[in-house]
């Protein structure tokens, strides 16, 4: 029999109760740059197909992406690699059955953020 009172019933009150954790932020970080990276490999595909048209298109697809918004796609391409790289690093400890608890799972999703950050400003620093 359908329930007819589901009106009245509130909306999962765990969802208002709900406190975020590191390892829950940070595996949805880890997808949504998995889905952000998608963004920058178009870019890269597209300054190669321009590449391989002619020299307008490339001349319009180079001075895109090296403008300051292309930078700053790029630049966030990059954080995304490391975080998202970073996020694999962590599952395959969990997949060891490596850091399981609590603790040392927030901890390494702190380092997670830590270490985009460091390795984003090596990687733009060096190449």
């Amino acid at each position: 029999m359908a329930d007819v009172n589901r009106g009245n019933r509130p909306l999962s009150p765990h969802l208002m109760i709900y406190r975020p954790q590191w390892t829950s932020i940070s595996s949805i970080f880890v997808r949504i740059t998995g889905n952000a990276l998608i963004v920058g490999a178009l870019l890269a595909v597209w300054w190669f197909a321009a590449l391989a048209s002619g020299p307008e298109a490339y001349a319009r697809a180079n001075g895109f992406i090296t403008s300051w918004f292309g930078d700053l796609v790029m630049l966030g391409s990059v954080a995304c690699i490391w975080y998202h790289t970073l996020g694999g690093i962590r599952h395959l400890i969990w997949d060891s059955g490596h850091m399981l608890d609590v603790e040392r799972s927030e901890l390494f999703a702190q380092a997670m953020v830590v270490g985009t950050v460091l390795l984003t400003i090596f990687t733009v620093i060096v190449l």
